[in-house]
């Protein structure tokens, strides 16, 4: 069975706070660990009160504090965002306190609007044009090969296992030529997809971290019991993708009936765009759907994106899901 991993966004529900969503972050973590997943990883994002995973290593302490074998980490770390000493005293910090576990995913998108670069006193713009220097250097903080001015204590000799993120082709080609492992974005932009995983595997060179490409690629995915109840649930994620593109962001909200219904053509088109990495049903119709995605992509590993506004619907759907695969 191919490795399924999951996807955070530590999302703050509507009626709830960021306080109850690390926590149920925490707890849907757990159920992961317990279930079989391999990895659970937290994205970064910035200035929205519907996402509290903004602090992206602090929540990955919390994660690592109440798990005990499960790999967790960024998915990813927005590294225009920061600088490269930073990140690897950060996760390596986090090795020392949770050995082996972790790892590191680097997007280069800001991972946020505009405006964040001003809060962050960061041209985004000009540090996304540094990302393959600032991978490069990231990695060299950690392993100390080529020798650099400065050491990063803690961050030299962590074994943190660094990925490169993409929901484009730069970043294929990026985890291609660096021989790293690459995984793409397809859960929200499923556009370049199948091309990115081709140039990644064509052009992939060996490196001491990984001697043959390994592709992960991200899926909507929310099982339930039969397929009204799970379309249901995702109704929560689909409204908050639609406010999202709307310009309209805010907290996760209640699922609605028939949602897709309600939208005009131009959004209900966005929405049936992102349904070809998308598996929303009961167990039955979410292994057939993960399974012609597989087939597809012949994804090493599937990472699995979902919200739901009752925190116990997303983790019964990642027993189901797992389940669904056995």
């Amino acid at each position: 069975m191919t490795d399924l991993s999951v996807l955070d966004l530590v999302p703050v529900r509507e009626g709830s706070n960021v306080a109850e969503a690390i926590a149920e972050s925490g707890q849907l973590a757990q159920v992961a660990e317990e279930a079989g997943y391999k990895r659970f990883w937290v994205a970064e994002h910035h200035g929205s009160e519907g996402i509290a995973g903004g602090a992206t290593s602090v929540v990955i302490s919390h994660i690592g504090h109440v798990t005990n074998t499960i790999r967790i980490g960024a998915g990813g770390i927005m590294l225009p965002n920061h600088n490269p000493f930073v990140i690897a005293e950060q996760f390596g910090a986090l090795d020392a306190l949770f050995p082996g576990r972790i790892d590191l995913g680097l997007g280069r998108a800001p991972g946020s609007a505009p405006i964040i670069g001003q809060a962050l006193r960061k041209d985004l713009r000009s540090a996304s044009e540094y990302f393959p220097q600032d991978v490069t250097e990231l990695r060299a903080l950690f392993t100390g090969e080529p020798p650099l001015p400065i050491t990063a204590t803690p961050g030299r000799g962590a074994q943190v296992d660094m990925w490169i993120l993409g929901s484009s082709l730069f970043g294929a080609q990026l985890a291609a030529r660096l021989g790293m492992p690459y995984a793409f974005a397809s859960h929200f932009a499923p556009a370049h997809l199948d091309e990115a995983l081709r140039i990644y595997r064509q052009d992939f060179r060996p490196s001491e971290a990984l001697e043959h490409p390994h592709a992960m690629a991200a899926m909507s995915v929310m099982c339930a019991e039969t397929d009204a109840e799970a379309r249901l649930l995702a109704s929560s994620q689909e409204q908050s993708f639609v406010r999202l593109r709307s310009g309209e962001p805010g907290k996760l909200p209640p699922p609605l009936k028939d949602y897709r219904d309600t939208l005009p053509p131009q959004a209900r088109a966005m929405l049936e765009g992102m349904d070809v990495a998308r598996a929303v049903g009961s167990p039955v119709t979410v292994r057939e759907k993960i399974g012609r995605f597989v087939e597809r992509t012949q994804a090493d590993e599937i990472i699995v994106s979902g919200a739901t506004h009752d925190p116990a619907a997303r983790r019964e759907s990642l027993r189901l899901t797992i389940e669904s695969l056995g």
